[in-house]
């Protein structure tokens, strides 16, 4: 990651963030992650992120930081982290809709708790990275972990989101 950014000995900081905005190249997989992004991730702002925009917004910047502090290290580098963040979703959803019955390409149905491995295993199948995927899983769990398994265990919430991010979203919507 950081032969990324200090490419041609100049400091290409954009790197971090435009690697998020890649999903693979124009093609089936492309599209099923699109619309992936637009179920799931719209779900998760409609249901349990509802009326708490800044929270969603500083979910996905936890899942970007994690996502890169797992780039460091060597073997798990990728250069684009976009496959990984849409798994980071998938993996929420799941989480937060475990009983919620889902259909994979009309033919097997199964409940959300199961769907980032029934993914995993579409991407085992068509003879995608898995890499990406496990990322993004991992990230999700790290966040769901932190945010309602611990704190439900008698665990302190040390997980807040940053005040400043509410007062992004307060004066965004004020001024918009």
């Amino acid at each position: 990651m950081i032969f990324l950014v200090l490419t041609d000995g100049f400091l290409q900081i954009w790197r971090l963030i435009t690697n998020f905005f890649f999903l693979g190249p124009f093609s089936f997989p492309f599209a099923f992650r699109l619309i992936i992004i637009a179920k799931y991730g719209v779900s998760l702002e409609r249901g349990p992120f509802d009326q708490r925009t800044a929270d969603f917004v500083w979910m996905l910047f936890f899942g970007a930081l994690s996502l890169l502090g797992m780039a460091a290290v060597p073997v798990l580098w990728s250069p684009f982290m976009g496959v990984s963040l849409v798994f980071m979703i998938v993996y929420i959803w799941g989480r937060e809709f475990p009983n919620a019955r889902i259909s994979i390409y009309g033919l097997v149905s199964l409940k959300g708790f199961y769907l980032p491995w029934a993914m995993l295993a579409l991407d085992l199948i068509f003879g995608n990275p898995l890499k990406p995927d496990i990322l993004g899983i991992v990230a999700g769990h790290i966040y769901y972990f932190l945010t309602v398994l611990h704190p439900l265990a008698g665990g302190k919430y040390v997980f807040k989101t940053p005040r400043f991010v509410y007062l992004l979203f307060l004066f965004g919507i004020m001024f918009a």
